[in-house]
């Protein structure tokens, strides 16, 4: 039976940055994965993926209450901490650090903040939104926005969401302070945002993507895959079969984004989904094209039932 390696739980921004400093004194290179926890293979692949790179591994579980609007109810995205942990100390090379912050929002005692996480068990940890004006240290104020990257796809119907990823993500990098840190590029578009960040304010990290991982009837890995039922879950199987004839489709010669695109919706919506965007677009600008000339990505958003889905598919020509 393999050995099981506990990680430590850190919940304090000063603590966390400072094991992270006293390991890269030792020489020691460091690889964040962030996380909203309710884990699953897909995570594990991205912790996989960052064993490749460094020798210690940092796993953050915070539900940001920055990327959520007013309309959407952050309580109800699914949490099991224990479980998270459990799975986490399964993983082959084993977790150094699960970084699991009461509210990175919140600028005033971190002590209290620990405490009062404590009390609350079984609350998401992002409890607590980050823009009340009573909170402590005045409310956070301070926004990092990826411009022309985040209008499209889901910055249409979730225009303050790409803000909110890249400003957490801009704050763990900060905290945590890692040589390399890994996103799975099932959100095509938040991997590419963080990428350009990164790129344009000189963050001292490398961005690894890491593929999509698939249950075994190809459903992309997604924590929102648990409001599914049974027969939504076979239903949701058309947009994974779509992309794939698409890029077939592609590679006999159909280079139109206009009938793939409508293909594709046809398929969805034959099949019981809600598609929220279709879209083929550059693989680095984003940009929507009409013919498939260079090397595109074809982005798809459906709902079924309450499960809003995401998927995409690499096309290299």
């Amino acid at each position: 039976m393999a050995e099981t390696k506990e990680p430590l739980i850190i919940r304090d921004k000063l603590q966390m940055r400072n094991w992270s400093r006293s390991m890269r004194i030792q020489g020691k290179t460091i690889a964040l994965v962030p996380t909203m926890g309710f884990l699953h293979n897909g995570h594990i692949s991205l912790i996989n993926e960052a064993h490749k790179n460094a020798q210690l591994i940092v796993v953050s579980i915070y539900v940001n209450p920055g990327q959520f609007s007013t309309s959407e109810d952050i309580s109800t995205y699914p949490s099991d901490f224990n479980g998270d942990l459990k799975k986490l100390m399964g993983v082959s090379g084993g977790v150094d650090v699960v970084f699991n912050p009461y509210n990175l929002y919140d600028y005033g005692d971190e002590r209290e903040s620990v405490v009062r996480r404590e009390k609350v068990e079984g609350v998401a940890a992002a409890a607590v939104s980050c823009v009340e004006s009573g909170a402590a240290g005045g409310g956070h104020e301070t926004w990092v926005r990826v411009e022309k990257l985040g209008n499209g796809l889901c910055g249409r119907s979730r225009p303050l969401f790409f803000r909110g990823v890249a400003t957490v993500v801009s704050k763990l990098f900060n905290i945590v302070e890692p040589d390399f840190a890994v996103f799975g590029k099932k959100d095509y578009q938040q991997w590419r945002i963080i990428c350009r960040m990164v790129r344009d304010l000189d963050f001292s990290v490398q961005i690894i993507g890491s593929e999509i991982m698939r249950e075994d009837d190809g459903l992309a890995m997604s924590s929102r895959n648990v409001y599914l039922s049974s027969e939504e879950r076979q239903k949701a199987l058309s947009i994974n079969k779509s992309l794939s004839k698409a890029k077939h489709s592609v590679a006999q010669g159909l280079i139109k984004c206009k009938e793939l695109r409508e293909s594709l919706i046809l398929a969805v919506e034959e099949a019981g989904g809600k598609v929220d965007y279709a879209e083929i677009v550059d693989q680095q600008s984003l940009e929507a094209v009409e013919e498939v000339k260079s090397p595109v990505v074809f982005c798809v958003a459906a709902w079924f039932g309450k499960a809003r889905l995401l998927d995409n598919i690499e096309i290299n020509v």
